[in-house]
């Protein structure tokens, strides 16, 4: 297997195109870590993105005859949101590109820079992955620090940011939960992908943030749990075996049926393309998989640490 290190675009094109060897390493911060090093949404290329798109905006908005305040009112954001987009200093959500593409009549003018804007939401060296995540049909994942950041409430989001040494600055942190929320679409996407989460029971013991943001996370694993398309298993703590003793990673299966494996530990980043290595990851995680507590067992167990908060 051979091995080279990417960012950005080459990491993106690698991690879609790759053939049948290799892995992409990427190194920086963490998106599941969020460390506070490497690259950002607010680095060069994702910012001259946000930046030209929001000139745009004004650009149409101003030729409206629009002031900030009705157009943030028809979109439903505020005036001084409405200047941080502009300014490129905060980044919309594809519906609230559209919504803007249609109060300004623009014609697709905006709506033609979704993906480039959406991409830009995520530090350079996850934007590979994002997309994989996005094209998946299948995810399998084992965390053993924190919840996953596709089943985290919002209030669970800060908590974690808020913990980051040295701290993020207040835009920063925005910027990570508008973009983390955004991934958990998946959730809602049809036709649907199968989503399999296991993690650790330690994570759920963890009170980050303080006893009321604990509960709601719980709470919300307790309704995600209860989706068709969604499971939610842990491994208990007396569990005398783990075949996931490596650490958490997440197994990507694409719509051609091909694998891939993303894993991060401590502002580095991989994603391995090496089927041989997909394929054992795959069959790792249903060893982790059978020496969990079931989806049910696993809801029991998360109702008796929400009675116990």
């Amino acid at each position: 297997m051979t091995e080279h290190t990417s960012t950005g675009a080459e990491a993106d094109a690698d991690a879609l195109q790759c053939g049948d060897g290799g892995a992409v390493v990427s190194l920086g911060d963490g998106w599941e870590n969020d460390d506070a090093g490497g690259r950002r949404p607010e680095d060069e290329a994702g910012k001259g993105v946000v930046t030209a798109f929001g000139k745009n905006m004004k650009t149409l908005r101003v030729r409206a005859r629009m002031e900030r305040a009705e157009f943030g009112r028809q979109i439903g954001y505020s005036a001084s949101t409405v200047a941080s987009y502009e300014q490129g200093r905060r980044i919309p959500s594809p519906r609230t590109i559209d919504r803007a593409d249609e109060v300004l009549d623009a014609g697709g003018l905006l709506s033609v820079w979704k993906e480039e804007v959406e991409k830009a939401q995520y530090p350079a060296f996850f934007q590979g992955m994002a997309a994989l995540e996005k094209a998946a049909i299948e995810l399998l994942m084992y965390d053993t620090l924190v919840v996953n950041g596709l089943l985290q409430t919002e209030e669970y989001m800060r908590a974690l940011l808020g913990m980051r040494r040295p701290p993020l600055d207040p835009e920063t942190i925005e910027q990570r939960v508008i973009a983390r929320l955004a991934r958990q679409d998946i959730l809602d996407r049809l036709p649907a992908s199968l989503l399999s989460f296991v993690m650790d029971e330690s994570v759920l013991r963890r009170r980050y943030g303080g006893k009321a943001v604990l509960r709601g996370q719980l709470e919300q694993l307790l309704l995600l749990g209860q989706r068709r398309n969604v499971e939610i298993q842990v491994m208990p703590l007396d569990c005398e075996e783990s075949a996931g003793v490596d650490g958490p990673f997440t197994v990507v299966t694409r719509k051609d049926g091909k694998k891939f494996v993303y894993a991060e530990a401590q502002g580095t980043s991989a994603l391995e393309t090496d089927p041989e290595q997909a394929a054992l990851a795959a069959a790792r995680y249903g060893i982790i998989r059978s020496q969990a507590l079931s989806p049910r067992e696993s809801s029991e167990l998360i109702e008796g640490l929400l009675g116990s908060l």
